[in-house]
């Protein structure tokens, strides 16, 4: 499928706090329309989301007028502290909105990769995605919300072009090794974004900005450009573009 068969849904924003602003009432409208029709929300949030987002969430008057008790959170993907590093933004995000908003413990779904084992910390928060989030009939847990960053190399999530890890279709979450210095991941995989209700995909910065041109206008080649993977699903997709170009690292 080309994106030219299909009528992309893409909103500008100013800068990177516009950006966030765009990404929280679309959270917002997710989380009310959900809990008013399933009584829960569940959502998974890119472990590189802008952290003006995460503050929001926690301060924005529509966000706090929110049944947090209601919402459950995830993260996408996450390193292996295996190597001593943590997501610095969604680490902070766990401990503003339970401090600002109430959101239970129990509602944050942390990957803890504290544990050296990847795969073991792999397979208990696969297992924690099947108790929490309602699976659809082909068994595979639909997410209400997925909160997307797509990459200079074209890459979301932990799927980068040259692991193959986007061909897997029988794992929800899956561990990717490097053979080079990068750090080892922990990531939902394609199956589990495309079941999705909604995917709201951040492009931030020139560089992805213009890398998106070529995403949108080529052809679909997921070993090139993994976001390709979610073309079949283009239709659920929001594409939140920044337009100065700057980004937030």
């Amino acid at each position: 499928m080309r994106a030219a068969s299909v009528k992309m849904n893409v909103v500008v924003a100013a800068d990177s706090v516009k950006l966030a602003q765009e990404a929280l009432k679309l959270f917002a409208k997710d989380a009310r329309k959900a809990i008013e029709t399933r009584q829960r929300f569940c959502a998974a949030i890119s472990r590189d989301a802008p952290s003006a987002f995460f503050k929001m969430l926690g301060n924005e008057p529509q966000s706090r007028a929110l049944p947090w008790d209601k919402i459950h959170l995830f993260r996408v993907d996450q390193c292996c502290r295996s190597h001593g590093l943590k997501s610095k933004n969604c680490d902070a995000a766990s401990s503003v909105l339970s401090r600002k908003v109430g959101i239970p413990a129990e509602n944050v779904h942390t990957i803890c990769s504290e544990n050296r084992n990847c795969g073991f910390v792999a397979s208990i928060y696969e297992q924690t995605i099947y108790n929490v989030v309602r699976p659809r009939k082909n068994g595979i847990p639909r997410f209400d919300l997925i909160v997307l960053r797509m990459y200079e190399d074209g890459h979301i999530a932990s799927l980068f072009p040259d692991t193959y890890a986007f061909f897997d279709t029988k794992d929800l979450v899956r561990v990717i090794y490097f053979m080079d210095s990068r750090h080892t991941r922990i990531t939902l995989t394609n199956p589990v974004l495309c079941a999705a209700f909604h995917i709201v995909v951040l492009v931030c910065g020139e560089v992805k900005s213009a890398i998106l041109r070529q995403v949108m206008t080529g052809k679909p080649d997921r070993v090139r450009y993994p976001i390709h993977a979610v073309w079949p699903v283009l239709d659920r997709i929001t594409w939140l573009v920044e337009l100065n170009g700057k980004g937030e690292r």
